[in-house]
């Protein structure tokens, strides 16, 4: 009995243990599920939030984008608003262009068609001069014929007596209107030339402004301190002696404070003697051996220099088959000056000049371009060689087998041979105009005041002149004339001869404007 008591106490006993671990297991099954639950409630938020934040993060991405593509697209805009600006004002400019082309073509249809009628009215006047000419010719036949018919009756005189008086009194009157009528023409000849020639000139002038650089036979180098003076001497003057063996210019040390001059008259050879005199001061080594490889490598720079300048005017000029020799000619005329003026921009300048005259006078313009260039290249060597830098230019130019108008227009820019081309012409205008300009040259006092005196020598010199004035830096002499000595025919006479014998035995620049002044004073007391 009692083991069935045990049996079935331990039957329920199992029976509620597994109830009870049913509920328990329920209540944890429950308990995992609401864990569960609020898990995946938070994995769910968690997901929320960072879908937002991704949302938010794209949003400002997108936001950020459209931001970058707006300033790419206004900065394309103003691109494309300044490329239209600039295009614009290009078409702006070639409108202005073209409106000048326009204004100069017309300005030339009405110089065209003003000289047709000039040439028209010329014509006529010289048509009616011709009538005249002819009328006063008839009336001088009329007049010699009655002369004569009262010369045979009222005297005694021969035929060929009164034929030599009549001929006498009508020179003696004739010489007068003759004079004036001379007058006449060549003051309407240069009044038609001037305004042309003016004109020519002016417009060539007027394209073309060029500095020309003065410099001096001397360099002046500027030392750091004094103490460089004693070294440049050296012991006893040995390294003064070797810098003056080795580049050829004398060394002057004075008592100028940090300075040391260079003197020289050959341009190329001071330039090197600068350079290596720069080179030293700069090294602080300074002793005979050294002093030979500065010069050595100052004179290797001045070299190549002049071979480069050389290259790049005649490229600049479109003178690419020029000989090497002149070429390196040209280039040592950037070290060369004459009355101040530097000998390559001078020439330069002529070239421009040239060029400009030749197109208005429709010649070759890079023939004229090249004669204005060449003009002065024997003043490279007229320190080397003897005679005139027109004549060694020529040579060296013939040598190097130029055109005959390049070797005339060398030859003959100063007149001293027989040119056959308008060339040679052309650069004594452009050597002239070059020359003239205010401030391209100058010259020395004693020359100055030589020429002042001698065009006061010339104009005095004349029968009838009473005083002369050179004003104006020698540029116009003024010519007082004796009133009762000179009439006005030949003031202009005397005037016309000053002028000539300026041109013969005077160089100068520019132009000498002689001016003669004819006054009369009669001057009377009342006592």
């Amino acid at each position: 009995m009692q083991l069935e008591y045990l049996v079935g106490g331990a039957f329920v006993g199992l029976i509620i243990g597994w109830v009870i671990a049913s509920l328990i297991g329920k209540s944890k099954h429950q308990e995992h599920e609401a864990n569960a639950r609020k898990d995946a409630d938070q994995v769910k938020q968690r997901l929320l939030d960072e879908a937002r934040a991704d949302a938010a993060k794209i949003k400002a991405d997108a936001a950020e984008e459209q931001l970058k593509r707006r300033r790419d697209f206004d900065k394309e805009l103003n691109e494309m608003k300044e490329e239209s600006r600039a295009t614009e004002k290009r078409l702006e400019k070639r409108d202005e262009l073209l409106d000048r082309k326009l204004q100069t073509l017309e300005r030339r249809e009405q110089d065209h068609t003003r000289k047709e009628q000039e040439g028209a009215k010329l014509e006529q006047k010289r048509q009616e001069l011709l009538k005249d000419t002819e009328s006063k010719n008839g009336e001088m036949t009329k007049l010699i014929d009655e002369e004569r018919r009262k010369l045979s009756t009222i005297s005694s005189l021969t035929p060929d007596q009164a034929k030599a008086q009549l001929m006498k009194r009508v020179e003696r009157d004739m010489e007068g209107e003759v004079a004036e009528l001379t007058l006449r023409a060549v003051n309407r000849a240069r009044e038609n030339a001037e305004v042309e020639a003016r004109k020519i000139i002016l417009n060539t002038i007027q394209r073309l402004a060029n500095d020309c650089v003065a410099e001096n036979t001397v360099a002046t180098i500027d030392l750091p301190s004094e103490d460089l003076k004693g070294r440049i001497i050296g012991k006893e003057g040995r390294n003064i002696r070797a810098f003056e063996k080795a580049t050829g210019v004398d060394v002057i040390v004075d008592d100028t404070p940090g300075v040391v001059v260079l003197s020289g008259f050959e341009p190329v050879r001071r330039e090197i003697a600068r350079l290596a005199m720069l080179s030293l001061i700069q090294d602080g080594r300074i002793h005979p051996t050294r002093i030979e490889e500065s010069a050595a490598k100052a004179e290797k720079e001045v070299m190549e220099l002049i071979d480069k300048t050389g290259k790049d005017v005649s490229i600049e000029f479109g003178c690419h088959d020029l000989h090497p020799k002149l070429r390196n000619m040209m280039g040592r005329l950037r070290y060369r000056t004459s009355y101040g003026q530097n000998v390559l921009a001078h020439s330069q300048e002529v070239a421009h000049i040239c060029s400009m005259l030749a197109a208005e006078l429709k010649l070759d313009v890079q023939l004229a371009k090249r004669c204005g260039l060449l003009h002065d290249c024997g003043k490279a060597l007229d320190q080397e060689i003897e005679g005139t830098h027109p004549q060694i230019g020529m040579d060296v130019a013939k040598q190097c087998e130029e055109r005959i108008e390049v070797c005339e227009a060398i030859g003959g820019h100063h007149g001293d041979i027989e040119i056959h081309s308008l060339y040679p012409i052309l650069v004594q205008i452009a050597d002239a105009i070059s020359a003239a300009r205010p401030g391209a040259r100058r010259e020395s006092l004693e020359k100055y005041i030589q020429r002042m005196k001698r065009l006061e020598e010339i104009a005095t010199s004349k029968k009838g002149v009473e005083k002369a004035f050179a004003i104006q830096a020698g540029r116009e002499v003024r010519v007082i004339a004796k009133a009762d000595i000179l009439n006005d025919v030949d003031c202009a006479t005397v005037a016309r001869e000053i002028a000539k014998q300026i041109e013969e035995e005077l160089n100068y620049p520019g132009e000498v404007r002689v001016t003669m002044i004819r006054e009369a004073r009669f001057i009377e007391y009342a006592r």
